[in-house]
């Protein structure tokens, strides 16, 4: 079902001083950033030879991301498996009793298809299925 780990997502809440540490204490460069204005969030993708980071950070006080942050704070908000048919693989989740945040595929980030899984299926981690 899942094919590889697309990426891992982490909060912060303020994007471009982290951007700015991991170019500079990591040399990481930034493949993308965006604006995804349905999900009120801003997103900077940073390149690793084995899989990307997604660096999370709310673009304003009614995202869902900022209300994260308050309560929790800053660090891993979720982990990303790419699938080649999401809709098949949400279909199968669901029939083995997997709680869906999105029983339907919604638009995300890099021009994908993209599905969150509850944490409380997934030992306390917030999962997203993404297909490109």
């Amino acid at each position: 079902m899942f094919t590889k780990i697309d990426h891992i997502g982490i909060a912060v809440t303020d994007i471009e001083a982290e951007i700015k540490r991991y170019e500079k204490d990591y040399a990481v460069k930034v493949l993308l950033r965006e604006n995804i204005e349905n999900q009120k969030v801003l997103v900077a993708f940073l390149d690793l030879p084995n899989t990307t980071v997604e660096l999370l950070a709310p673009s304003g006080k009614d995202s869902t991301l900022h209300k994260f942050l308050a309560s929790r704070g800053p660090g891993l908000h979720h982990i990303c498996y790419e699938v080649k048919d999401i809709v098949t693989t949400l279909k199968n989740l669901e029939d083995k009793n997997y709680k869906l945040i999105d029983k339907v595929p919604r638009h995300g980030a890099r021009n994908s298809k993209i599905a969150f899984i509850h944490t409380s299926s997934c030992n306390g981690i917030l999962t997203e299925l993404c297909q490109y």
